[in-house]
């Protein structure tokens, strides 16, 4: 049931097989020099940390950097990955941590793990009392699009092998702008289900929550390579910082 979906469920679930998943689907080229730039040598605080898979290599271009999490589980991962990654446990939105921050960063679709807008707008007040005068906040995720829902549902084939084969059934519901979805590996050895929730939001709306926030979009690119971002753009890296 989603009701019983919560902040810690999907670093809880994906710990044990987070780090292979990622691997084999995850490669953002020039997303750590990207960040390391914006930095500069200073602190960072990433949200929704994980396991380390940004924070870790962020820590070794010389900058200091804080992750917070919800899931102790995911946490432990980090501390198994590095110890010069500070881990804290708790809720990104509360942004809880101590002084103020060159960078603050959320990747992977990552803020929309915050499911409501209410959150959503806490955490850009929270992120903006932390930066540091010249910080900035970056955020990367999707670019919403309902075409591929068909009555508010959508399966699709993610993986076809000799011995299983993945599929992601989801569920969106417009009006919350939720999208529910379940990662489902059928293979000889038993049937693997792995939950998602988000709570999408658009790039006018993520400009909104920051202009309430008292920030302002600096610069909009489709991916870390700063390529131009574009009607045609399924993604973006959107930078944020006082005064724009």
């Amino acid at each position: 049931m989603t009701d019983r979906y919560d902040s810690a469920t999907y670093g809880d679930r994906w710990a044990a097989v987070y780090d292979d998943f990622v691997a084999e689907r995850l490669d953002w080229p020039g997303e750590v020099d990207f960040l390391a730039t914006l930095a500069r040598g200073g602190r960072a605080l990433e949200l929704g940390v994980g396991s380390g898979r940004v924070a870790a290599p962020l820590s070794e271009r010389g900058v200091e950097v804080v992750g917070i999490d919800a899931s102790e589980r995911m946490l432990d991962l980090l501390r198994e990955k590095t110890d010069r990654v500070r881990p804290l446990v708790g809720e990104f939105a509360d942004v809880d941590a101590d002084g103020a921050f060159d960078l603050v960063y959320v990747v992977f679709n990552t803020f929309y793990a915050l499911l409501t807008q209410d959150d959503q707008v806490r955490c850009f007040a929270n992120v903006a009392e932390r930066l540091a005068p010249e910080g900035v906040f970056v955020l990367q995720a999707f670019v919403p699009s309902l075409s591929t829902f068909e009555q508010g549902f959508r399966v699709q084939t993610r993986h076809v092998a000799m011995d299983s084969v993945e599929l992601a059934a989801s569920h969106v519901d417009p009006v919350a702008q939720t999208v529910f979805t379940q990662i489902v590996t059928i293979a000889e050895g038993g049937v693997r289900m792995l939950p998602i929730k988000l709570r999408y939001a658009w790039p006018s709306e993520l400009d909104l929550m920051a202009r309430l926030a008292g920030l302002g979009l600096r610069e909009r690119y489709e991916d870390f390579e700063r390529r131009p971002f574009t009607a045609e753009s399924r993604n973006h890296v959107s930078v944020y910082a006082r005064g724009g």
